[in-house]
C-alpha cells in the first residue's frame, strides 16, 4: 500500500478505518456524523419506498408505475414528454420506462401519440382515467406528505430541492466508480 493510501486509511471509532476522507465530511477528522447521516438517509429512503408503494397500492399500481404515472401528469403540462425525457427525469433506464408505460397504457391510463413540437417522437400523456386516479389519490398525499416532511423549514426545503439533484449526480458518478473499482479488484475475507 502507498504512504498516500495508508495515510488516508486513519482510523475513526474504535480504530475503525474512515469511511470517508473528504474534510468537509469529517468532524474533527471522525467520520461518525458522516455515517450518522447515511444510515439517516437510508433510513427516510426505506420509509420513501414505503410511502410511494402504499400510494400505488392504493390505485393498483405498483410503485414504479405510480412514479411514471404522476411525473408523465406533471411534465406534460410543459411540453411534450418522451420516455427518453421521461427516463432522464426519474434516473431509469428507457428500456424500463418503456416496459411500465406500456402497462399503464394497456390499463387505460396512458395515452402515447406522436409529438406536437416533433412528429417523429411519441409524447406520453395521462388519459382522463389516469388523470381522476391521481386526483382521487392526492387528498392521500397532501395529509401524508404535510406529516411525512413537516419537520422542514422553508429554508431547508430550499436547500434539500437544490442539493438533491446534485447528490443524485454525484451518487451517479460514485456508482460508476464503484463497478469501476470492483471490475479491477476483489476483496474477500483475508487468511492467514
Amino acid at each position: 500500500m502507498s504512504k498516500t493510501a495508508d495515510k488516508n486509511r486513519v482510523t475513526g471509532t474504535a480504530g475503525a478505518p474512515l469511511t470517508v476522507t473528504r474534510k468537509e465530511l469529517l468532524v474533527n477528522g471522525r467520520d461518525d456524523e458522516f455515517r450518522a447521516m447515511v444510515h439517516a438517509a437510508l433510513a427516510f429512503t426505506a420509509r420513501l419506498h414505503a410511502i410511494r408503494d402504499g400510494y400505488a397500492e392504493l390505485v393498483g399500481l405498483s410503485g414504479p408505475q405510480y412514479t411514471i404515472l404522476v411525473s408523465i401528469e406533471h411534465l406534460q403540462n410543459d411540453g411534450d414528454i418522451g420516455v427518453k425525457q421521461l427516463a432522464d427525469h426519474l434516473s431509469l433506464s428507457g428500456t424500463f420506462v418503456t416496459t411500465e408505460t406500456k402497462k399503464l397504457e394497456e390499463a387505460g391510463y396512458v395515452t402515447k401519440a406522436k409529438g406536437q413540437e416533433d412528429k417523429r417522437r411519441v409524447s406520453l400523456r395521462t388519459t382522463p382515467a389516469g388523470a381522476s386516479l391521481l386526483r382521487r389519490l392526492s387528498e392521500f398525499q397532501q395529509q401524508v406528505n404535510n406529516v411525512h416532511f413537516g419537520s422542514l423549514t422553508n429554508d431547508e426545503f430550499e436547500m434539500m430541492r437544490k442539493v438533491m439533484p446534485e447528490l443524485v449526480a454525484s451518487s451517479d458518478a460514485g456508482l460508476s466508480l464503484l463497478k469501476h473499482l470492483s471490475m479491477v479488484n476483489t476483496l474477500g475475507a483475508e487468511t492467514d
